[in-house]
């Protein structure tokens, strides 16, 4: 290796620096092929998020402040792909010695990697200097906004030079195009498409695929309980990659030869779709969120943000499916969606009858049973108030709990008013799930301005 890096045996790896902050995630377990995903999604994420200057994950004001954050961000991420970069590198050189002893054991494990040794090494030492002039930097924090322009620019060319990050990245991006549900590939198969459809589904299907696939990885570390704050970096992917979609979709239908072919309105839905999920997670769920330091709301915003894309992107595949076939159902392209559906059906349920009584109580609290009330109270927290999302969930059961506490009657009438109108706004949103699309709710069958009436 040349600009000063120690030499290495062959096929050596640099043994990666310790000094991880509590944002460090530890690098999955898996095999030689799993590696080298995780290594070219957290790279991809990572120059994504190096391209950010005043952006849509960074308070306005922030410009002026203290940027050490982000600077500790990177470090963990920087770590993360070090220990990847070792392990893939390690699991390269053990697939060369049986390729040479003519043991094949690993060999469907290993096949198909970056299989440039050489390469993964000068990735390994890139990102071992990085992480040690990382370790530097933030020794001199606060660092202001110059600073991280400055960091961010250098730390990008320096990945840049490498000629495995790139290979990688585009081995992640081609391996995450086929993470289509088993369902919508049949379809695919299967179906006779007109030509002009199949050009244009075979460039946005596997897109949204793609898609899902890194906010798989998010849904992940939501489920193991992972260190969430690393994720806003597979985030900055993601926002690159749906606005790419969205960009190309609307200067596709500037093209459309026919705005009433049901091709048009597809993909009309999925970019409007797009727009207005994107809104909603990068400036109101993810905005400044490297600043927050209490671990329940991260974890509340992150869930959220994910969720919405999640469904939004699953909504839109569905859409695509029923252009093909009209009879499909969402459950048959994701089955998981069947215990959120029956999930979200309880839930809304229980929560329009809680809401009823909520109001009765309030209106006549003299005469109206209260132990019944906290009855039930009690029955949907435990049963039920699991199917919200975390952020909802606190809040219900903080209700819930004053509800509980309170035995003036002059007390409880005001904290029912709040509660009732804050059920009220969180039934609309449930309401609003993609799986309760073809359940129209009783209540609102003659007119939906009546449901709260």
């Amino acid at each position: 290796m040349n600009n000063g890096t120690p030499e290495l045996k062959e096929n050596e790896a640099p043994a990666v620096p310790t000094g991880a902050s509590d944002l460090t995630v530890a690098a999955p377990v898996g095999t030689a092929s799993d590696i080298e995903f995780q290594l070219g999604l957290w790279l991809s994420g990572l120059e994504s998020f190096l391209k950010l200057r005043s952006n849509t994950l960074v308070e306005e004001s922030r410009n002026s402040q203290d940027w050490s954050k982000e600077f500790r961000l990177t470090h963990s991420v920087l770590l993360l792909c070090s220990q990847l970069s070792l392990k893939f590198s390690n699991a390269i050189s053990l697939y060369s010695e049986d390729l040479k002893s003519e043991k094949q054991e690993n060999k469907e494990t290993t096949a198909g990697l970056t299989g440039d040794p050489d390469g993964i090494l000068e990735l390994a030492f890139a990102l071992r200097e990085s992480v040690l002039l990382s370790e530097g930097l933030l020794r001199a924090a606060p660092l202001n906004f110059e600073e991280w322009i400055a960091w961010s620019n250098s730390l990008a060319d320096k990945l840049k030079n490498v000629s495995a990050v790139k290979q990688l990245i585009r081995n992640a991006e081609s391996e995450g195009e086929k993470f289509l549900p088993e369902g919508l590939k049949e379809l695919l198969e299967n179906k006779n498409l007109p030509s002009a459809w199949q050009a244009d589904l075979q460039v946005v299907i596997p897109h949204f695929a793609k898609i899902l696939k890194w906010l798989n990885v998010v849904g992940e570390m939501l489920r193991e309980d992972k260190p969430l704050k690393t994720s806003l970096v597979l985030f900055a992917r993601i926002n690159e990659q749906m606005r790419e979609m969205t960009t190309y979709i609307n200067n596709r239908l500037l093209r459309f030869p026919d705005e009433k072919d049901p091709l048009f309105g597809s993909l009309d839905g999925a970019a409007y779709t797009a727009s207005i999920e994107l809104r909603k997670v990068y400036e109101q769920e993810l905005k400044g969120l490297a600043e927050i330091r209490p671990a329940p709301q991260i974890y509340a915003k992150i869930e959220t943000a994910y969720a919405l894309l999640n469904d939004s992107l699953q909504l839109t595949l569905i859409n695509f499916a029923r252009l093909i076939d009209s009879s499909i159902e969402p459950t048959d392209i994701f089955p998981g969606l069947q215990t959120k559906e029956e999930q979200s059906l309880v839930l809304r349920e229980n929560m329009w009858n809680m809401l009823q009584s909520v109001k009765e109580a309030e209106q006549e609290p003299d005469v109206y049973p209260i132990g019944n009330l906290r009855e039930q109270m009690e029955a949907f927290r435990d049963q039920n108030l699991y199917y919200l999302f975390y952020k909802d969930m606190e809040t219900v059961d903080r209700f819930i709990e004053e509800v509980l506490v309170t035995d003036d009657k002059k007390d409880l009438v005001p904290i029912l008013h709040r509660f009732g109108a804050y059920l009220e706004t969180l039934l609309g949103l449930v309401n609003m799930r993609v799986v309760l699309a073809n359940h129209p709710f009783e209540p609102l069958a003659c007119d939906p301005h009546e449901m709260f009436v």
